[in-house]
This record gives structure tokens, sequence and C-alpha cells, in this order.
């Protein structure tokens, strides 16, 4: 098996570096910094699990890569559109792309029968973009539950969990997941094949759509956030609607809010990718997250006070900051001159 992950960060990195230590010939595609790192030194994975080191190909240019048996995205899923040119280049006849992202995905409607078959959803593929990029036949779907970072360029700390849940659109266990789940296991990590895999997607999006806008508006820990009064009551109402739209779109999560509550407390001080995106000062990942399951609800007419709460604040302060960020770029240019 041949495979491509593009956008070799935190995730796609610790990934590639599973799958080539099972022995999957794999190709990382980056840029900056931690490509020449990654070319230099190889991966490093520093985890309590053992460390270890391995050495995949690595490049900026897919065409130097080919057709591939899996592309597996690292990126942030408002990146997919603009990628196409980066995927077709991996693209053959059979290819199939792995999206480990949060949230949403833009081929949720498709093959899940009932009246919203192959229905688009606005929030995470505006105009059709991305499944012009990625058409939804392409897709098996995959739910993290795994947390990284990278600690420096080549160097991922991966800080709890291995599993990554994979399906297909239609509940199938297709030939492709086998391969790839069985590929994913060789390099040590779990990679169960759901064929319910929406519902795996809404039980880690009840905690996405709760803890990741409140802890870039507060600053805290999934941990602070559950033993603040407040917050953990708000939690709940975020939760419960979340629960609804699921509900009224045919999913069942076999999971209580208490239970994901519990969950969310043993993770202790981590700090959710939302904020960590704040603080590195990058664009906050709220389509997916938060405004595809608004647009949901609307289609569903489903009630969802807190959600459009959240998701309104939320908004303002990536507007803000990056209006900020663009200021502070044009004042550095312009002192460059």
């Amino acid at each position: 098996m041949r495979v491509a992950v593009l956008g070799a960060g935190a995730i796609g990195a610790y990934v590639g570096a599973a799958l080539a230590r099972g022995g999957t010939e794999v190709h990382l595609i980056a840029r900056g910094e931690n490509l020449e790192a990654m070319r230099r030194d190889g991966v490093q994975v520093l985890s309590q699990r053992g460390d270890f080191t391995v050495h995949p190909s690595a490049t900026d240019d897919p065409a130097e890569v080919g057709p591939v048996d899996v592309v597996v995205l690292g990126l942030k899923a408002h990146d997919y559109a603009s990628a196409k040119p980066l995927l077709v280049p991996l693209l053959g006849p059979r290819t199939a792309v792995v999206a480990a992202q949060n949230g949403i995905p833009w081929w949720y409607f498709h093959r899940l029968g009932g009246p919203y078959e192959d229905r688009r959803i606005e929030a995470v593929d505006p105009d059709g973009a991305v499944s012009d990029a990625i058409p939804p036949d392409r897709a098996i779907g995959c739910v993290v539950y795994s947390s990284t970072e990278l600690e420096r360029p080549g160097v991922v700390r991966h800080i709890e969990g291995t599993r990554f849940s994979i399906g297909e659109p239609d509940g199938s266990a297709s030939p492709r997941c086998t391969a790839f789940s069985e590929a994913m296991v060789a390099g040590g990590l779990k990679c169960p094949i759901s064929p319910h895999i929406r519902d795996e997607i809404w039980i880690k999006l009840l905690g996405n759509v709760a803890f990741n806008p409140i802890s870039a508006l507060t600053g805290a820990s999934m941990a602070e956030i559950c033993r603040h009064p407040g917050t953990r009551a708000l939690v709940v109402s975020l939760m419960e609607e979340t629960l609804e739209v699921a509900r009224r779109l045919g999913s069942q999560p076999p999971i209580t809010i208490e239970r994901r509550l519990a969950g969310a407390e043993r993770v202790g001080d981590h700090k959710t990718s939302m904020l960590q995106d704040l603080q590195a000062g990058k664009r906050f990942e709220l389509a997916p997250i938060v405004d595809a399951v608004i647009e949901l609800a609307e289609l569903t007419e489903t009630v969802v006070p807190s959600l459009r709460a959240i998701a309104a604040v939320a908004s303002l302060l990536d507007q803000t900051l990056t209006a900020e960020r663009e200021r502070s770029w044009g004042q550095t240019e312009a002192a460059a001159r």
C-alpha cells in the first residue's frame, strides 16, 4: 500500500510515522521548516507508549509522489478546497481519501439514503468547491481520538489516544477500509471499521462543539470548563441541542452527556485544538464544528439558541483576531519597504 499524507503537521506526521513503522510506503507532503527537519532527521515521535523515529519520504511536491492508494488529509477542513492542485497528482482511479478532520464532513449526506440523500452542506462545502476537489465517493470517514502536538519541526509529541475510527459512508466493510485499517494496526494504532461512522462523528462532535469555542473564548482547559458550574451548564446545553440535531437526522450516538463530560474531565488540563489555533495565530475551525451543526438545525427545524449564541461570539473573536493579524502584517511589510 502506498499512502500520501497531505498536511504532515501534528496529526498527519503522527499517522504517517506510525504507518511507516508498520511497513507501509509513506510519503509526507509538508512545507517550510517542518519539511526540512523531516527530510534531514526523519519524524521523531515522543510518547509515553515509547519514542521512535522513522524516515519516510518527505516533499513539498505531490507530483514527485504520483498516484497512491490512500491520501490521508492532515489539513484543516477550511483548506480542503484550495488543496485541489496538491491532491490531483496523488489521485488515481481508485485512490481513497481519509480526512482526519473535526466536525461534520463535506460527504455527510453521501449514500445516507432518505430525504437528504446527497444534499450539500454549504458551511463545509461552499458552492460545491470541496466536492469538486474531493469527490464524495473517494471519501473514507475518519474520527480521530488522538491528541498530538508538533513540539518542534519534525518532532511530534503524542499526548494521549491512538484510535482512528474509519468507515464507509454507506456503512460497508469495504476492501479499501480493511486494507487501511490493517496498515494502521501494523503501525501500532487502533483503527476499527465502524458501520455507523456518522454516530461516531456526532460523539466526537459533542465535545468539539462545546469545549472548542468555550476554550478559545476563555483560555480555559477542558477540565477547567467542566469544573466551573456556569460553563459546565453551558456545555450541557450545547450538547443537548447537538444531540437533538443528530437524532432528527436519524443518528443515535450511543453515549450520554454525563459520560461525555466525564471523559473530558479525565483528559485534564489539555488545550483544545481551537485554543491552540488561537495561541498560534491561526484561523478557527468553526465551519465544520459549529456552523455546519446550525445549518443542519435549520434543515431539521431544531431550535438551538445556545449554539447560535456561542457561534456568534466565537465568530466575532475570530474576525477580530484575523483583522488584527492582517493589520500587523501590513505594518510589518510597510516597515520593510
